[in-house]
């Protein structure tokens, strides 16, 4: 039996706002927050236990600085669902790895630096992963602003040795929509715009 996975991203505390359709797994790829606040997690969380998918996986975004600076405390908030940050689970048979990291902006939460630094943290991702969870885009896929592709390029090599069928992604709202390189299927999930209105509905595949 294939899994139906609801693919969210990007929600900045407006979780509320979407209509989530049923399926399997709910998958949310970063950025619950506006400035990482706990209360924040907190309240995502509530929300989440309420829908009634079988199994939910979060990561962490650039926005969640208190996975990153009170890691702790804010996977005791989302202890009930599978929090990865650089690891993985299974579900029937399908193999999930998710990762918060996207190249430097700003810095924000999860940050490195593109070249050595970030490809450290990709070269880690299983060789057999089915469906990669990441917080940032790879390179010429979901990652346009103004024109120019922002993704990580280091991402793109990783994902096109391994191989998953599908990437997972958000952080760039403007994005949203799924492209295809004939392996992978590569899913922006960003449900807010680049106002941080939700604007886009959640993105729903079969695996």
């Amino acid at each position: 039996m294939p899994l139906t996975l609801v693919c969210i991203s990007d929600t900045h505390n407006r979780h509320a706002e979407l209509e989530i359709p049923d399926g399997d797994v709910l998958i949310h790829s970063g950025d619950i927050t506006e400035r990482g606040e706990l209360q924040s997690v907190g309240d995502f969380a509530a929300w989440l236990a309420t829908q009634p998918h079988e199994h939910k996986i979060v990561i962490a975004g650039n926005h969640d600085f208190c996975f990153e600076r009170q890691n702790e405390e804010a996977r005791k908030l989302v202890s009930d669902f599978m929090y990865l940050q650089d690891d993985g689970c299974t579900i029937d048979g399908v193999k999930f790895y998710g990762s918060p990291w996207q190249p430097w902006f700003c810095d924000w939460a999860f940050n490195l630096q593109r070249g050595p630094e970030i490809r450290a943290m990709w070269d880690i991702i299983p060789e057999d992963t089915d469906g990669l969870i990441t917080h940032g885009p790879p390179y010429q896929h979901g990652d346009r602003i103004n024109g120019e592709d922002v993704g990580c390029r280091d991402l793109l090599e990783v994902i096109e040795k391994i191989g998953p069928k599908y990437h997972i992604f958000g952080h760039i709202h403007e994005g949203y929509g799924i492209t295809d390189n004939g392996t992978t299927k590569f899913v922006n999930a960003s449900s807010c715009d680049n106002t941080y209105h939700i604007a886009n509905e959640p993105i729903v595949i079969e695996v």
